[in-house]
């Protein structure tokens, strides 16, 4: 990571990287959840190992938060299992100078991993509640290259457009059209497409006016709710 106020190896002076008590936690979340199921990028295995998933859930222990499940946090939203996170991050291809668009803060969670495999994050939760406890854990942790914003996701972050890579956080009924024009020439998107109750998860690679996407692998995810996505 290149635009942060911590290194990657330590985190900031007095940070909660520093104090951890979860490292074996972590290795083994990385181990069996990711590199044993068919995660190869290095990038995303190394901040996965990083990035202390605890400090971004209330409710359930320390090693509860590294099971191969997601888990509420509130509101009607979950933070999304470890292994749908990685394969997430890993269908954006990061190389660590993107600017990237997530839709669907929620934890702030997937926003940290991001922020560490790539250069500067904009995360869009329409939850104010949630929008304010992710952006002071990520605070805490010393990310500033993660801006955390209110609003309708559907609708994209058109201020900030275009964006390298756009993951979306949420189940929606289809590749939103704010979220096509606002991706860059070579530009890729990961997302969840289906109804309510299942999706199938979609990359997607920008190539001139066309979005070549390909199916990866079902998936469960709460629906976007917004202008281009479902109602609430």
């Amino acid at each position: 990571m290149t635009d942060s106020t911590h290194d990657a190896a330590s985190g900031p002076k007095g940070s909660p990287f520093q104090v951890d008590s979860y490292a074996l936690e972590r290795a083994r979340m990385v181990e069996r959840q990711l590199r044993d199921r068919g995660i190869k990028d290095e990038r995303v295995l190394a901040a996965m190992a990083k990035v202390p998933r605890h400090l971004f859930v209330s409710d359930v222990s320390g090693e509860s938060a590294y099971g191969d499940y997601p888990i509420p946090i509130g509101a009607g939203q979950t933070i999304s299992q470890p292994y749908m996170v990685a394969i997430m991050t890993q269908c954006l291809a990061l190389n660590g100078d993107e600017k990237v668009l997530e839709i669907g803060t929620g934890s702030g969670y997937q926003a940290a991993v991001l922020a560490e495999c790539t250069r500067k994050v904009y995360s869009v939760e329409r939850i104010p509640s949630l929008a304010e406890a992710a952006r002071a854990a990520l605070g805490e942790l010393g990310y500033s290259n993660v801006h955390v914003v209110v609003g309708d996701g559907t609708v994209g972050l058109p201020e900030q457009a275009p964006f390298d890579a756009i993951l979306v956080a949420a189940g929606a009924p289809r590749i939103a059209q704010a979220w096509r024009e606002q991706l860059a020439e070579a530009g890729r998107i990961a997302v969840p497409i289906g109804d309510r109750y299942a999706q199938t998860l979609v990359a997607g690679f920008k190539r001139g006016d066309r979005l070549e996407e390909r199916a990866v692998c079902g998936c469960v995810f709460v629906p976007v709710i917004g202008e281009q996505g479902w109602n609430e």
